[in-house]
C-alpha cells in the first residue's frame, strides 16, 4: 500500500484530537478509558492525543475518576480548561452593543453592554464603540487566564456568504458595508492591555473574524446550548426591532446561494399593507415587529425599550383588550409567514426566540390556529418550542462559533496567556 500523504495524516490528527475535546465537552470529566470506548479508538491512541491537548493547554486533569468496577487502577479524570482560549462574541443591535467571551466549557466568563446611536447610525462610529466593548471584554477576559482565538459578530442584516461584508440591514440604514476594517486587531494584545489597565490598540496578531447574521447564530445558539430539546430540523425565528429566520436541517445551518435564507421579516404577509423598510409593503416585520407590536397596542416606542416591552406585557396578562388584539393579530401574521415555512420545509419543530418568546403564550393561539388552517399537513403539525435563551441567543451564538473553532481544529491553538 501506498504511504499515506502527510496532509492526510495530519488532518486525521486534527479530527481525532476535536472528537477527544468534544466527548469530554459532552461527557463532563472522563478518563481515557472512558474517552476512548465512547471513540472506538485504542487506549494508547487516546493517551497519545490526551497528551498533545494537555501541552496545548486545552485539557487538565483533575485528579483520579470513580472506581467503576473493573481491572486496574483508577483513571485520571480529564476535563476541558477553564483557561486558555476563549470565543469572544459581539452583537450590534439598534439600540444596543453586547460583547461576551466564552470559554472552551462553554461558560460566560466576561461580558459589557452598551447603548447604541440607533436606526441610520454611522457605521464607523458604531464599530469604533463596538471595538473599545471587544478590547474591554478581552481584557476581562485575560485576566481571568484566558486569551481570545476568534471574534464573531451578530449583525441584524444581510451577510454575504464567506465574507465580513453586511449587504443590506434595513434597520440600521446600512449598505455594503464592511465591518472588518474598522475591527481590525481588535482583542489581540490582551497581556500589554491588561498590565496597563486601558482597552487594547492596534497590535499583535489579528484575530480571526466571523460576521453573520444574527438569527442564523441564534438558531446555532439553540442547536449547540439545547440540544436535548431542540431537534436537528428547525427553524429558528425570533424578533427584536426586525424579524429574522433561520433554518437547521440535519444539524447544519441552510444558508442559501448568497448566504441570505431566512429572511422571513420581509416576506409580505399582506401585499397591500405599510411600506417597509427593506423598500417592500407588507412585510411581516409590518406586523409582527417589535415596533410594530408596541405601536398596534398604543405604547410609545421610543422611550426606553425594556419598559416599553414590559408594559406590553403587563398590560397583556391584564387583559387589555387593546394589547391583546396586537398580539393576536401579530401571532396571525406570524402564522401566515411560517406556514409557508412549514409546507416549503417540514421542520420537526418551530422555535420562537427573542421578543417572540417574552410574549409567546399570547401569540401562540392564533399563531397555531394559521398553521393548521394553512399547512398542507395539518395531522403533522411542527412542534412549537420556545427558546430558553432569551434576548441572548444572538450574542451566546457569536460567542460559542469563534470558540467552536478551537474545539473543531485544535492544530490551530497553541497555548498563550492562560494557557
Amino acid at each position: 500500500m501506498a504511504a499515506q500523504a502527510p496532509g492526510s495524516q495530519r488532518e486525521i490528527r486534527r479530527r481525532n484530537l476535536s472528537r477527544v475535546l468534544y466527548a469530554v465537552a459532552e461527557q463532563g470529566p472522563s478518563s481515557r478509558a472512558a474517552v476512548a470506548a465512547r471513540l472506538g479508538l485504542t487506549r494508547t491512541a487516546v493517551s497519545t492525543l490526551v497528551d498533545e491537548l494537555l501541552g496545548r493547554g486545552l485539557l487538565t486533569e483533575q485528579g483520579p475518576t470513580p472506581p467503576d468496577g473493573g481491572p486496574g487502577r483508577p483513571g485520571t479524570a480529564l476535563a476541558l480548561t477553564h483557561r486558555g482560549p476563549c470565543g469572544l462574541g459581539a452583537e450590534i443591535g439598534v439600540d444596543h452593543l453586547a460583547v461576551c467571551a466564552v470559554d472552551v466549557r462553554g461558560q460566560v466568563r466576561a461580558r459589557g453592554e452598551t447603548g447604541s446611536a440607533g436606526r441610520n447610525s454611522e457605521p464607523g462610529v458604531v464599530l469604533a464603540r463596538l471595538r473599545r466593548l471587544v478590547d474591554e471584554v478581552a481584557v476581562q477576559a485575560c485576566e481571568l487566564g484566558l486569551s481570545p482565538a476568534a471574534v464573531a459578530v451578530a449583525v441584524p442584516g444581510l451577510v454575504a456568504r464567506g465574507t465580513s461584508t453586511v449587504v443590506h440591514a434595513p434597520n440600521l440604514g446600512w449598505h455594503d458595508t464592511d465591518i472588518a476594517p474598522a475591527l481590525a486587531k481588535m482583542g489581540t494584545d490582551t497581556r500589554s492591555a491588561a498590565e496597563t489597565g486601558t482597552p487594547t490598540e492596534a497590535a499583535g496578531k489579528p484575530l480571526p473574524l466571523i460576521v453573520d447574521n444574527e438569527a442564523n447564530l441564534g438558531a446555532l445558539a439553540e442547536l449547540w446550548l439545547d440540544s436535548g430539546r431542540v431537534p436537528r430540523d428547525f427553524v429558528h425565528v425570533s424578533a427584536e426591532v426586525g424579524i429574522g429566520a433561520a433554518v437547521v436541517l440535519d444539524g447544519e445551518l441552510l444558508r442559501g446561494n448568497r448566504g441570505f435564507a431566512g429572511e422571513i421579516g420581509h416576506m409580505p404577509v399582506r401585499p397591500d399593507g405599510p411600506r417597509c423598510a427593506c423598500g417592500g409593503q407588507g412585510c411581516l416585520e409590518q406586523y409582527a415587529g417589535e415596533r410594530a407590536l408596541l405601536h398596534a397596542a398604543g405604547i410609545a416606542a421610543d422611550g426606553p425599550r425594556d419598559a416599553a416591552l414590559a408594559a406590553l406585557r403587563d398590560r397583556a396578562a391584564s387583559g387589555d383588550e387593546r394589547a391583546l388584539r396586537a398580539l393576536e393579530e401579530a401571532g396571525t401574521a406570524l402564522g401566515l409567514a411560517l406556514a409557508g415555512a412549514v409546507n416549503l420545509l417540514d421542520p420537526r419543530a418551530l422555535v420562537l426566540g427573542g421578543v417572540l418568546a417574552r410574549f409567546a403564550p399570547w401569540l401562540r393561539p392564533s399563531l397555531e390556529r394559521e398553521l393548521r388552517e394553512r399547512t398542507a399537513a395539518p395531522g403533522a403539525l411542527p412542534e412549537l418550542l420556545v427558546s430558553g435563551l432569551g434576548a441572548d441567543g444572538p450574542l451566546l451564538g457569536a460567542a460559542h462559533a469563534a470558540v467552536r473553532g478551537v474545539l473543531d481544529d485544535p492544530l490551530s491553538y497553541r497555548a498563550g496567556i492562560g494557557g
